[in-house]
């Protein structure tokens, strides 16, 4: 049976940015060589089970989806207008120190990971006495991605 819309598919996965670095997977062992175990601890890595079409995986690779079975092993790559979108470097917000503070519930400092009210998370960039710079593209935003993609089930 041929995945389309609306299918629940179960997949596993590595992506991969243009050097070959590994940003995600649901390989443990492909993981733990890259360095992701320890970056992201809580993590279990498990084959993916989504709803095609639901807006839960980006749209290259729902698109890249269609049409596999079970039992297809499939390289997708995926371009960032179909991915993150192209880094536009316009996406630095600036915070007064104590509003920031009184948001996040800690002093900035540069590389700190925060998540503002509508969801989107960034990264500081810039801490003065007077400023803290907070980046929101999201850090994919720009690459071309490719997804090594292997279908489990299909219902």
């Amino acid at each position: 049976m041929a995945i389309s819309t609306g299918d629940s598919v179960t997949i596993t996965y590595t992506g991969r940015l243009d050097d070959g670095t590994v940003f995600d997977t649901t390989d443990e062992s492909v993981a733990e060589e890259a360095g992701l175990l320890d970056e992201q601890p809580e993590r279990e890595f498990e084959p993916l089970t989504v709803e095609v079409g639901a807006g839960n995986l980006i749209e290259g690779m729902e698109e890249g989806l269609l049409g596999l079975e079970v039992g297809d092993s499939e390289t997708i790559t995926v371009p960032p207008e179909e991915a993150y979108g192209e880094a536009d470097g316009d996406s630095v917000r600036e915070f007064d120190p104590e509003q920031f503070e009184g948001m996040v519930g800690q002093e900035p400092a540069e590389g700190l990971q925060v998540r503002a009210q509508g969801g989107a998370v960034g990264t500081v960039v810039d801490v003065s006495d007077d400023v803290v710079r907070v980046d929101f593209e999201h850090p994919l935003a720009g690459e071309t991605l490719t997804f090594e993609i292997d279908v489990l089930s299909v219902e």
